[in-house]
């Protein structure tokens, strides 16, 4: 691994610790901004005691992590437009970092500060959304390229539709749970069996349910928070090792092939569509060149195809690629699944053609969207670290905040179960939720159907949280990201 640094000057070295330092920071404080979400309800209940609580939930945010994939991670750069992820223009693209990291981490702090349960899923998103739009602007182009909106749309509706459901399952669950399981000690509240039993800690099962869906939630939200950093890392060091890291050093052979073949069948699906294309994106206007000569639009897809057919006739590996080839075969398999991701959206497409696309796309990704097993884990080490501390705040916020009666245990079984299941869900569509907006939604909905009412001043809070993250940090990183461009230009 550290050869790939070998040829560094000093200069970049430290700049390259600096900017690996802020992502790990930022997941840092991920960790224990959203912490609270997870073991809020565990330690509320006195199901477990705070320290061990912490330590478990730190664990399984690691494991959640290393295990969870890459899907998330690279919804998140795909943000940003394909023409500004193929450009090499280093100092461009190590302000934007820069900027989004700082203000994403200042918006964080700020929030978890005053206890708020706000997402840093918006806030990262918001930051990048900024300095999309700013590069935009600098560049002298249209607004509306300047962020990959179809991607930011999808990712926004995730983000909105998320804490609505958990909203709702968690309210239905807990009626079930009032209907079929009308056992007194499960509606009951600490302090309530405390006056009764003289006990605080939940019945059996209750507790047992309770520790296993903290866990639950841990592990999805390491899953899915965790994958921003490895995006964010991925984005560093493409940008400052571009050699070692635009595309996977260690492809197989067969995975080339596969690549290869993926890129054929890609141009033959155009060949065959040829007139729907044509008639489609008749007005599709390509993105304006970067740095980079090559430019990414559906009318040059045969000439992608076939630049990458004959860079790669008879290549085993990429290791013995030059960097400036590395960085062309980047670009133009990032360009054909542009390409693809364009085609998925041509009216009257058959179900088993998306999935044909599908495939093309997850095949044509093999080389460029990975991340080596030491970014992976330093990942996960910042953001189970960070779960460790910090967790005061948020806690007596999600557990009496909210309701205007303490939180059941019951209720903090259905809120658990609920963010686990929905996390769950949107890792296996590749789409960034927030952890903080479906647990405490989850126990707004708990508590509304179990008719203890809400304080609005807690609700006013966290939504006004929820809607000043995205404007702010998105004018946090853009103001920023201005600022460093033009020291640097």
């Amino acid at each position: 691994m550290f050869e790939l640094f070998s040829d560094l000057s000093l200069g970049l070295i430290l700049l390259l610790l600096l900017s690996l330092l802020m992502v790990l920071a930022f997941e840092f404080i991920n960790g224990f901004h959203d912490t609270a979400n997870a073991v809020a309800t565990v330690i509320y209940t006195q199901s477990m005691k705070p320290t061990h609580a912490v330590i478990a939930s730190g664990l399984f945010n690691f494991i959640g992590v290393a295990t969870g994939g890459l899907a998330v991670a690279y919804s998140i750069i795909h943000l940003l437009p394909v023409d500004v992820l193929i450009s090499n223009d280093t100092n461009r693209m190590l302000a934007m970092t820069f900027a989004l990291l700082i203000g994403a981490i200042t918006w964080n702090i700020g929030t978890w500060y005053f206890g708020l349960p706000a997402s840093s899923s918006h806030t990262l998103i918001g930051s990048i959304l900024g300095v999309g739009l700013v590069n935009t602007f600098l560049a002298g182009e249209d607004l509306a390229t300047g962020v990959n909106w179809s991607k930011a749309i999808d990712v926004g509706l995730a983000l909105l539709i998320s804490p609505f459901v958990g909203f709702i399952i968690a309210g239905i669950m807990l009626l079930c749970l009032k209907r079929f399981v009308p056992e007194a000690n499960i509606h009951k509240s600490p302090y309530q069996r405390n006056e009764v039993e003289g006990r605080k800690h939940p019945p059996f099962w209750t507790r047992f349910f309770l520790i296993l869906s903290a866990l639950g939630v841990s592990f999805a939200h390491g899953s899915n928070d965790g994958q921003k950093g490895v995006g964010l890392v991925m984005m560093i060091l493409i940008a400052i090792v571009p050699a070692g890291f635009v595309i996977n050093l260690n492809t197989t052979q067969y995975e080339i092939e596969r690549t290869l073949l993926a890129a054929s069948r890609l141009e033959s699906f155009q060949n065959t569509y040829q007139t729907q294309i044509t008639q489609s994106f008749s007005d599709y206007k390509p993105l304006n060149k970067s740095t980079t000569d090559i430019s990414c639009q559906i009318g040059n897809l045969s000439q992608d195809v076939h630049a990458l057919k004959n860079t790669l006739a008879g290549i085993k590996e990429f290791k013995s690629l030059s960097a400036d080839t590395r960085w062309k075969i980047r670009s133009h398999l990032m360009c054909l699944d542009d390409a693809a991701k364009h085609f998925q959206k041509l009216e009257g497409l058959s179900k088993a053609d998306e999935t044909y696309l599908k495939s093309l796309r997850k095949d044509l990704a093999l080389t460029t969207e990975y991340a080596p097993l030491w970014v992976i884990f330093a990942v996960a080490t910042a953001l189970g670290l960070g779960t460790m501390v910090g967790w005061k705040r948020v806690v007596k916020t999600v557990g009496e905040g909210i309701g205007k009666k303490e939180m059941t245990y019951a209720q903090g079984v259905c809120a658990q179960v609920t963010a686990t299941i929905s996390i769950g869900f949107a890792n296996l569509f590749g789409l960034p939720v927030s952890t903080t907006q479906v647990l405490s939604s989850g126990v707004a909905g708990t508590m509304v159907a179990n008719q203890s009412g809400l304080q609005w001043v807690t609700i006013r809070n966290i939504l006004l949280a929820w809607l000043f993250t995205f404007p702010v940090a998105m004018i946090l990183s853009g103001g920023l990201f201005f600022l460093l461009a033009t020291l640097l230009a």
